[in-house]
């Protein structure tokens, strides 16, 4: 977010035109989408394969990893639209008063930029937060054995039918 906020005009638009291009597609065919990428004879350890660096696929589908992957690609642009909105706005004057006052780009990046662009990150991390726990589609990247929360409910609705149950777990 701070470094489309920082670039140019007609980079910046060029950037945050790629950053919302995924979601012109279906949330359902993007998971789907991952998980062809991630199975064995995926597009990943079909190139790994092909240049020697492995013998056999790697199991890259169907764990923890896989998951926080999707979440991550799904839901990145709900963190970084916020983030952009606050920072696009921010004063880089202030940042060349850090570094005026002696402050290297990383000290400046933690003392000012962050504390500065908060509320950007308080607004992704509820865009980000109220989907994440309800999705059930984790099942599809991690697995049937793996637990989260939106499968739990799934469970509860549709497989048990126990919708006392269910409702207050979404009510929680």
């Amino acid at each position: 977010a701070c470094y489309v906020a920082k670039s140019k005009e007609n980079i910046r638009n060029l950037l945050l035109i790629l950053l919302i291009i995924p979601f012109w597609t279906s949330f359902l065919l993007r998971v789907y989408a991952w998980k062809v990428i991630l199975q064995g004879s995926g597009i990943i350890n079909t190139i790994l394969i092909k240049f020697g660096f492995i013998d056999q696929p790697l199991s890259m589908l169907h764990n923890h990893y896989a998951v926080i992957l999707g979440v991550v690609y799904t839901y990145l642009p709900f963190m970084i639209l916020p983030l952009y909105g606050y920072l696009v706005k921010f004063d880089l004057n202030l940042i060349d008063a850090s570094s005026d006052l002696g402050a290297k780009p990383f000290k400046t990046f933690f003392k000012v930029i962050i504390p500065l662009s908060v509320p950007g990150m308080v607004a992704g991390s509820m865009l980000v937060f109220i989907p994440v726990v309800g999705n059930f589609y984790s099942e599809l990247l991690g697995g049937s054995d793996k637990l989260s929360f939106g499968k739990i409910i799934w469970d509860e609705f549709v497989v048990h039918r126990d919708w006392l149950f269910e409702s207050d777990l979404t009510l929680s």
